[in-house]
């Protein structure tokens, strides 16, 4: 009843049910986007349990949610003038499609909750609607046969949950096919990058500093001619594998996220050697050039493959086998280019 987005109380037969409203508030839209940015995201949860949409009564509909905030905003906002129970899981503040993957939206959890809520006691009817996304988690004959209560799978968008209301609770062919377009691609990127820059703010100073101090002559010219440069390398990779591999995704050569991303990487490197012509004049800048040629598509490739559960067109299996195949040859790339960049460091204080 203390969270923020409830807004009062609903009588059901076993007492007071938090009520919610279909509309967002500033506070709900922010917490998205701070979500999306990576802030809080492994907090951004509520309590699980069974909350009022509107004014709904014995015979309204349940729909089944995570207990992932961004989730159950998406529910309630898609139903403006609906009355229903939302019953939410504890996925432990993840998404439903991960969560069912995770076994978190789960066919015991769900038991659970109906039994905890005493759901058969707020409502007459024995139907659930859950999203089409939870069926991996969920075995709809044991959640019948433990709880009587039939589960109906919904359409994978929330958006379509009107349609599919009024619509005898019968899916469309369209609601059935799962999209992963542009924007879908695109909203993932931030969460990705930040991830990945917390690790590379404290890798490319080092950078910096290992190439100030350890080329001779001045630390400062030495730093900012050349250490500034290999963070950019750094940098380019994580955008390469952040956020190109993604908004490029069905353009790119390849079925493995991998591979698509070490292609693009290396396009990306090959950018970045344009940007240092002048170094290949000497042997050492030509050995820095192909270090960073081995560093970026690897890192690139490392950093794509974290899209893959997001992905549409994967499986469970074929990530863990692509996984087992690729990363060592992304590590092996990284450590033959870091022994070449040192190794070129080396050869200009010798020299």
């Amino acid at each position: 009843m203390e969270q923020a987005f409830v807004v009062g109380s609903v009588e059901a037969a076993t007492g007071a049910v938090p009520q919610v409203s279909s509309s967002l508030t500033w506070a709900d839209h922010l917490g998205t986007i701070k979500a999306r940015w990576g802030a809080g995201r492994m907090s951004y949860k509520i309590n699980p349990g069974l909350y009022a949409l509107g004014n709904p009564d014995a015979d309204s509909p349940v729909l089944v949610s995570a207990n992932y905030k961004m989730s159950f905003d998406r529910l309630r906002e898609a139903l403006p003038g609906r009355d229903a129970w939302i019953l939410v899981l504890d996925t432990k503040g993840i998404n439903v499609w991960c969560a069912a993957g995770k076994g978190t939206f789960g066919t015991s959890e769900l038991v659970n909750r109906i039994q905890s809520s005493n759901l058969s006691r707020v409502v007459s009817h024995r139907k659930l609607i859950l999203p089409q996304l939870a069926a991996p988690g969920v075995a709809a004959h044991l959640v019948k046969k433990l709880s009587g209560f039939a589960v109906i799978y919904g359409p994978i968008e929330a958006r379509d949950l009107p349609v599919f209301l009024a619509g005898g609770m019968k899916a469309t062919s369209e609601m059935r096919h799962k999209t992963f377009t542009l924007w879908e691609r695109f909203v993932l990127i931030p969460v990705e990058f930040v991830i990945a820059m917390k690790k590379a703010i404290i890798i490319m100073p080092i950078l910096v500093l290992v190439t100030g101090f350890l080329r001779p002559g001045n630390f400062w010219t030495n730093a900012s001619d050349y250490g500034l440069y290999s963070a950019l390398a750094l940098f380019i990779g994580l955008l390469a594998g952040t956020v190109l591999t993604p908004l490029l995704l069905p353009w790119l050569p390849g079925r493995a996220f991998a591979v698509k991303g070490f292609g693009i990487g290396f396009l990306s490197a090959l950018g970045w050697a344009l940007l240092r012509f002048r170094m290949w004049d000497t042997w050492t800048g030509r050995l820095e050039t192909v270090a960073w040629l081995l560093i970026i598509p690897a890192v690139a490739a490392y950093l794509a493959m974290n899209f893959t559960g997001a992905s549409t067109y994967t499986s469970l299996s074929g990530v863990k086998k692509e996984i087992r195949l690729a990363l060592p040859f992304q590590i092996g790339a990284c450590v033959l280019g870091l022994l070449i960049w040192f190794g070129a460091l080396f050869g200009v204080m010798g020299g």
